[in-house]
């Protein structure tokens, strides 16, 4: 693992609060709309790339979803989580990894990533994506990014911003585009971000 990239984001899940950051959603509409655009039932494998702390585990686990899965680069992130989840935290299976070097053991119905793939600026990093999701999804898969009118950095790192386009052409091989647009998310401190997100279907 990315020493160096794990040690970061431990950081700021060690000494920011959800009010501190920017990607903070009290409740991730975008995303479980796609996910009830889906029309799978409740048992569907679920997996949150990059979930950390977010509260879409929470929603899903209200609707009655059986099989979530989050993923994180960040142990305190999914701490976290666990703490606020309080006695449903057994109901989710918890994962630790880089995404470059994660090892599914099994596919998935719904692939949900908001956030962590406009951090691949290396093509080295894409292409080990474009394997993974090829490998591991089964269903459909949901990608959220910055857009061209985004922020450039997040969180002090460098992001690599996407439109339509540059998401249909990386996935093409393997996945279909349901729908794309672009969506503003306002900020925990009332500033404007903008998105892109594009939902897929495996070939």
């Amino acid at each position: 693992m990315n020493n160096e990239k794990k040690s970061h984001w431990e950081h700021i899940y060690n000494v920011k609060t959800p009010e501190e950051v920017s990607w903070t959603q009290e409740k991730p509409e975008t995303s479980l709309n796609f996910i009830h655009s889906f029309g799978t039932d409740k048992t569907a494998k679920i997996i949150d790339i990059g979930g950390g702390d977010s509260k879409l585990v929470d929603f899903l686990l209200q609707e009655g979803y059986e099989n979530i899965s989050v993923l994180d680069i960040s142990a305190n992130a999914l701490e976290r989580a666990k703490k606020r989840l309080r006695n449903k935290t057994e109901k989710v299976t918890w994962i630790v990894a880089d995404i470059t070097e994660f090892e599914p053991t099994e596919q998935y119905d719904i692939w949900h990533d908001r956030a962590v793939f406009h951090f691949l600026t290396e093509e080295n990093d894409i292409k080990k994506y474009q394997d993974l999701v090829t490998k591991a999804v089964k269903g459909r898969m949901v990608i959220g990014t910055f857009s061209k009118n985004g922020p450039l950095k997040c969180s002090g790192l460098e992001i690599k911003q996407n439109d339509e386009t540059s998401l249909i052409s990386i996935f093409k091989a393997n996945f279909d585009k349901i729908e794309c647009f672009t969506v503003d998310h306002k900020t925990p401190f009332d500033t404007i971000q903008n998105f892109i997100f594009c939902s897929f279907k495996h070939k």
